[in-house]
């Protein structure tokens, strides 16, 4: 008789996983549910892109911002808490959103959402870490599937809702998170608190590893790329919320198929280090595509879906090798990891509003392709990381018990 092994499943997972990780697709719903009601909230509010655009700028500044606090918080009153606190804020300001009556206070309720989101999202990935079986490239990609699902539902489910009411959008992310908080409460078990108390500075010290500090700048000229197109391209696609649903419906699918399939496929045939140059290159090709043809809407919506391949493949090759060449606890890693790349995302969107006013429409894209191109010679700094992430990758993928074979 001979023997086997077999590579044991991420989705094989405890039920408090899973409450986690449809909380998760929920969370990662806020980021694309905002895209198909942009045009109508600026039209029925009367608010210029850039105002509108706002909504990803507070929303992810003070998620990157509020990030700093999340490991100070987690290890004072325990990562189900720091949960449920999450949850409870965005259950309260996306509700609040849904009934203003302004830009500016949409805007800021969006700020109170993204500190829920911060003391959420960077919680629930060291809670995914430390209670998911199948390791920890498992957990990765279980997390990477909740992201991906949720950016591919969250343009639909804005576009259904944004054709009945741009506040229609708000108001189901309060019911969802809400279904979300009670699923944490009932099935997730209180993790230990760590050992010792973080501080708060923790995670901006962090960022003088040189391995972490380089992956979360590459990490920051990747999402200024990705947010530029998510936060300005639908407004020179001139379609209505049910069409822009549906075109972000089609890039997120294929950023969530890439995060699970095509990200792992492609690490195991080309390395981390290969996967990210080839990746990052290749995005910024259809972004500099995007950028000379972005009065061609049948080019750009093409173009727009495409990227979502170079974004899954990037979201999950990336947080896996930051989570592996961190030389601090994952929740610290995440903190400071999180606060770098959410800057770049958060600013992107305004930024590119405001070049389109001082400008032309082309421009903030063309930014956005070069800013990839810087994000590639930053990356080329950590040669000797990635290598050491990719040994500690391999070292740390569970097989299954061997399985008897028929003679």
């Amino acid at each position: 008789m001979t023997t086997g092994t077999a590579t044991v499943s991420p989705f094989r997972q405890p039920k408090a996983v899973f409450a986690v990780a449809f909380a998760c697709v929920v969370s990662f719903m806020g980021i694309g549910l905002v895209d198909p009601i942009l045009p109508a909230i600026s039209h029925d509010l009367d608010a210029t892109p850039s105002q509108v655009t706002l909504l990803f700028t507070s929303y992810l500044v003070i998620t990157a911002l509020a990030m700093l606090i999340t490991g100070w918080v987690s290890s004072r009153i325990g990562a189900k808490k720091t949960l449920i606190a999450g949850l409870a804020l965005i259950v309260v300001f996306s509700a609040l959103a849904g009934t203003s009556g302004s830009i500016g206070g949409i805007v800021g309720f969006r700020a109170g959402w993204g500190v829920g989101n911060a003391l959420f999202i960077a919680t629930s990935l060291a809670v995914i870490v430390a209670s998911a079986t199948g390791g920890f490239v498992g957990a990765i990609i279980l997390y990477e599937t909740a992201l991906g699902l949720g950016i591919a539902v969250g343009p639909l489910l804005g576009g259904l809702l944004g054709e009945v009411s741009w506040r229609g959008p708000f108001f189901g992310v309060a019911v969802l998170m809400a279904i979300a908080l009670i699923a944490t409460v009932v099935l997730v078990e209180p993790v230990p608190k760590p050992a010792r108390k973080t501080s708060l500075t923790e995670p901006l010290k962090a960022l003088r590893h040189r391995g972490l500090l380089i992956m979360s700048l590459t990490a920051l000229c990747y999402n200024w790329a990705f947010f530029t197109v998510l936060g300005y391209a639908p407004f020179p696609m001139g379609l209505g919320a049910i069409q822009l649903g549906l075109v972000f419906t089609g890039w997120g699918l294929l950023v969530a198929v890439f995060s699970v399939f095509g990200a792992p496929w492609l690490q195991r045939r080309l390395g981390i280090a290969r996967t990210l140059y080839l990746n990052l290159a290749l995005f910024a090709v259809v972004v500099l595509v995007i950028a000379i043809f972005t009065d061609s809407p049948p080019v750009l919506i093409v173009s727009v879906i495409v990227a979502g391949v170079f974004i899954g493949v990037n979201n999950t090759v990336t947080t896996q090798a930051v989570m592996s060449i961190a030389p601090v606890e994952r929740p610290i890693a995440s903190a400071a990891y999180g606060f770098v790349r959410f800057i770049g995302g958060g600013l992107a969107p305004f930024a590119a509003g405001k070049l389109v006013e001082a400008t032309n429409v082309h421009v903030p894209f063309f930014l956005g392709a070069f800013a990839l191109v810087v994000g590639i010679g930053v990356l080329s700094l950590a040669r000797t990381e990635l290598g050491e992430a990719e040994r500690v990758q391999a070292a740390s993928v569970p097989v299954a018990p061997a399985v008897a074979a028929s003679p």
